[in-house]
């Protein structure tokens, strides 16, 4: 028997470090009494199961994105949501803060980050991005091991029908290098229950221990595993529900310390537990998933769907049945959450998978364009119900995916033919060079993730030189930082000597106005178009001109024409690619732009040759380009909010922007307030709300010489001149008698620009310094990071009134006081680093000090009240008949007692009784014990406080 279980453990632990294979339990009946077994029935019979038979309270899911937690891209967990409570860092006020028996249903999305399983998707049987997590949770100990697991097993084998015998369990095994022993108690109640020892197996740590991250709640945990094989031949276990007993806090120096409110956290994914309900071999074979899978059959003309893996799924079509699925589940969940495709973080990792769902539905599946957004009202269909935002979001849904599928279907195709012309050129040992991966990639230029790249090639036995891509990852990462510098970078240059041998040639400065031409669909994204150019001349990177540049070479470009934006006004230059005209299979990636006295000079790194005269077309990256100008047109708004909150005559000493935050330097006479920087936000919010129109026109630069109120930088402008106005007209603004560019913001400018200001979605300012006397630096952020930005500032705002409620609460020990001064330097440091408002930061830095100081003043309250008690022991050892008060005036007014009473004397009389009376007298608190107890309190009188402490004792003597 010893061996078999030893074998059983070793294959849980293979299922606990990764999911296994299912593969099909019998399909004998669970119950006589027809348990619930399609989706929304089980879904509906847990949340029932919580609520009317242990009276849990149902809290809906929370969005897929986190609030206040830049920690994580998307929830993964049902706990998520709770985690101020396991911080003790609820808000008071909130309802949370209520909050003891809670049962739900939570979305949870697991991809990018540490927890992602992006890239086993499809590979096997098991693995999603979205999942459901069914979960029940006990706050603050009223409920804890015993219930918990008598609960689980009444659900599971009672409610679902599932077999005793097909149940095993788990559970914490000890851990001696903590100096924790194993979970006894959770073994014993599951032999109570009448789980046979024979089916239960001890783990350490790493399977049995759950911990939130470095620090903070953790504990031992239970887990309940089902048997595939039914009892025939050796088992087959795979994890159903994990029980989580949160007992323990991890300190800052490793060492674990009990937590003084013990918490219940249990999790059991909804998709795993329908297989087993199911009797199916996989969770791709539950009602969850086979309308999408039959969808996708009807709507691609592939073979039907047929459960295959690895070798035997030969030109992995059931690979892309599954991916397909799982990925327009996880695209409609964190669209109808306000998620989107985008440029960083969660939504950049939503483009990812937008990316592979069209990738393998085209080439796999050979799905017909717009084949993506018909699945999503099945998803609503079989999901919605549980979710309404996903019925009221449908359309929206659709629509953005059907866009993000038609924007990158060209990509996709111009990759492929790349790929394929490059391993035509490859040698039989030749790794795929990291270049050409790199210029496919949503870090390069077509936008292909780097993931389905690798897959692409791994499906044609050839290996990507990862060496080579790390390399190029890590100068990416050195550029962003130099960007993040108030010094500009210097790319490629003409010098005057080609400066004038261009002039002598009569060669016309650069035609870049096709850099405007973008504009507006009507699902709201924008279309840019290409421009077709002729190379004029070549430069070396010494900046010799050349007729032609060869393979791997970097060089100047300089053309007749040009769609890119070329770094000037403080915007960052656009990057994209080139491809020549008659070849488009080579990518010529463009790192960036320069403009010298009128001439574009875009940088460039040949992959092939490339001559004077060939004719060229020029892409732009639309989500660099499009971030851009988010920026920009934020930065005009931004700059007309300063005037409006310090005065009109407040001036701009400057600005910067690329598509990650803007910068921008203000002439102040004193710093901004918080007050004044929450009304430069609010200014903003209010444009970006209205969703304004942006006007730009082209005018004579006579025209805007005596216009009330335009904004301009002491500069020379080109004539004619380039005019940007929101809300109002050009023509209208520029008419002196209007007024209109005192009432919003017009500017000169030749950036490109949004042409509605929704697009911004929120500007929050993260940032302030001051640069010199008289000149603020403001750094700010928009869209999903300024979203962000506002989340954490929100949750580190709670975390500070949580400190503020639990320091007026007082302490009644050192150890909790140190505990608690500990917290406010750790919230100090979260606060000072954050990316958050500066106005909340600003606020919250003071009320952090002032906080930390009443902190210190209790630590040296309780250390002084520690030696009164000290005093007071002794004195009463010399004497143990006699009961002894001491009372020690502290600054302030202040004063401790301290009291011990002899053992002769009660119970008539007590410690806290008497330290009460006396603390009471002095308008302060007392606790203690029958023996001995301490208190505060205020007074200028010792005297009659000394009084009111003998009249008590004799009165109670």
């Amino acid at each position: 028997m010893a061996a078999s279980v030893a074998a059983a453990a070793g294959r849980l632990r293979r299922a606990i470090r990764r999911s296994p294979q299912w593969r099909g339990p019998s399909r004998r009946a669970l119950s006589s009494e027809a348990p619930p077994t399609q989706a929304a029935a089980v879904r509906d019979a847990f949340l029932s199961f919580f609520r009317d038979r242990h009276g849990h309270r149902l809290v809906p899911s929370s969005s897929v994105r986190p609030r206040g937690d830049p920690s994580l891209l998307f929830v993964n967990a049902g706990m998520n949501q709770f985690k101020p409570i396991f911080l003790g860092t609820v808000d008071p006020r909130s309802e949370m803060a209520g909050f003891q028996r809670v049962a739900n249903s939570q979305k949870c999305v697991r991809a990018g980050g540490r927890h992602s399983d992006l890239e086993d998707v499809g590979r096997d049987l098991s693995h999603h991005t979205f999942f459901e997590m069914l979960g029940n949770w006990a706050f603050r100990g009223v409920y804890f091991k015993e219930e918990a697991c008598s609960m689980a097993w009444e659900l599971l084998t009672q409610v679902y029908g599932i077999p005793e015998d097909r149940l095993w369990v788990s559970y914490f095994g000890g851990d001696p290098k903590a100096g924790l022993g194993p979970d006894l108690e959770s073994r014993d109640i599951w032999l109570n229950l009448g789980v046979p020892a024979s089916r239960m197996l001890s783990f350490g740590p790493q399977e049995n221990f759950w911990e939130m991250g470095d620090t903070g709640p953790c504990g031992p945990c239970t887990e309940i595993h089902y048997d595939l094989a039914g009892g025939v031949g050796a088992p087959q276990l795979v994890e159903l529900w994990n029980l989580v007993f949160m007992q323990h806090n991890r300190e800052a120096d490793g060492s674990l310390q009990p937590l003084p409110q013990r918490h219940v956290d249990t999790g059991m994914g909804l998709e795993r537990l329908l297989a087993v309900l199911q009797g199916r071999r996989s969770t791709y074979d539950t009602d969850l998933f086979s309308p999408l899978l039959n969808a996708i059959h009807q709507g691609c003309g592939a073979p039907p769907y047929s459960g295959r893996v690895g070798a035997a799924d030969e030109g992995h079509t059931d690979t892309a049945y599954r991916v397909v699925a799982d990925h327009i589940r996880t695209l409609s969940v964190c669209i109808a959450d306000g998620v989107s495709p985008g440029m960083s973080g969660a939504p950049l990792v939503l483009r990812q998978i937008l990316r592979r769902a069209v990738r393998f539905s085209t080439e796999l599946l050979r799905a017909p364009p717009g084949f993506l957004g018909s699945l999503v009202p099945v998803v609503v269909e079989t999901l919605g119900g549980a979710y309404p935002e996903l019925q009221r979001n449908s359309a929206q849904i659709a629509s953005l995916v059907s866009e993000g599928e038609a924007a990158f279907l060209a990509s996709l195709q111009r990759g492929r033919r790349i790929i394929e012309r490059t391993l035509r050129r490859l040698g039989p040992s030749d790794v795929f060079p990291a270049e050409v991966a790199w210029s496919l990639s949503l870090s390069g230029n077509l936008g292909l993730p780097l993931d389905l790249v690798e897959l692409m090639l791994e499906e044609k036995g050839v290996q990507l030189d990862s060496a080579g891509l790390e390399r190029l990852a890590q100068e990416e990462a050195q550029h962003r930082a130099r960007q993040a510098e108030p010094v500009q970078e210097q790319g490629l240059q003409l010098d005057i000597h080609a400066l004038g041998e261009l002039q002598r040639q009569g060669v016309p400065p650069t035609d870049d106005s096709p850099k405007y031409n973008y504009s507006l669909r009507p699902s709201g994204g924008y279309e840019f178009s290409t421009c077709e150019a002729q190379v004029l001349q070549l430069y070396t990177e010494d900046g010799t001109a050349v007729a032609s540049v060869g393979e791997g070479q970097r060089c100047g470009l300089l053309l007749d024409k040009t769609n890119f934006y070329a770094e000037q006004g403080g915007q960052a230059s656009d990057r994209g690619y080139l491809v020549r005209v008659g070849l488009q299979d080579v990518l010529f990636p463009v790192a960036q732009a320069q403009v010298c006295g009128g001439f574009i000079l875009h940088e460039v790194v040949a992959p092939e040759c490339l001559k004077v005269g060939d004719q060229i077309q020029l892409h732009v990256d639309e989500a660099w380009r499009l971030s851009c100008m988010e920026k920009h047109t934020a930065v005009h708004l931004l700059n007309w909010a300063l005037r409006q909150a310090l005065g009109p005559g407040t001036e701009q000493r400057g600005s910067h922007l690329n598509p990650e935050w803007l910068r921008f330097d203000v002439a102040t006479q004193a710093p901004l307030t918080p007050e004044q920087l929450r009304a430069v936000e609010g200014t903003v919010q209010k444009a970006v709300g209205q969703d304004e129109a942006v006007y730009m026109e082209e005018v004579a630069l006579a025209r805007t010489a005596h216009v009330p109120g335009l904004r301009s930088l002491d500069e020379v402008y080109p004539d004619p001149v380039r005019v940007v106005s929101v809300g109002v007209p050009v023509a209208q603004a520029l008419n002196p008698a209007s007024q209109a560019a005192l009432q919003t913001s017009v500017e000169l400018c030749c950036g490109t620009h949004l042409l509605r200001t929704g697009a911004i979605g929120d500007l929050v300012i993260i940032g302030e310094r001051q640069l010199t006397k008289g000149t603020t630096r403001l750094l700010a952020v928009t869209g999903e990071q300024a979203q962000q930005a506002r989340e954490v500032g929100q949750s580190l705002a709670q975390e500070v009134e949580a400190a503020a409620a639990r320091l007026s609460q007082g302490s009644r020990d050192v150890v909790e006081a140190q505990r608690l001064s500990k917290d406010m330097g750790r919230l100090t440091d979260a606060v000072d680093t954050a990316v958050m408002p500066q106005w909340q930061r600003r606020e919250l830095q003071a009320t952090l000090k002032a906080l930390q100081r009443r902190a210190n003043t209790a630590i040296r309250k309780l250390e002084m009240g520690q030696v009164l008690v000290k005093v007071v022991r002794q004195l009463c050892k010399q004497a143990p008949s006699t009961s002894v008060l001491l009372l020690s005036p502290q600054p302030l007014g202040q004063v401790l007692c301290a009291c011990q009473v002899a053992q002769s004397a009660m119970p008539a009389f007590t410690a806290e009784a008497w330290a009460l009376a006396v603390c009471s007298h002095m308008g302060g608190r007392a606790w203690g014990s029958r023996v001995v107890a301490q208190g505060t309190g205020s007074t200028a009188d010792l005297e009659a406080a000394l009084s009111t402490a003998r009249a008590y004792a004799l009165n109670k003597l």
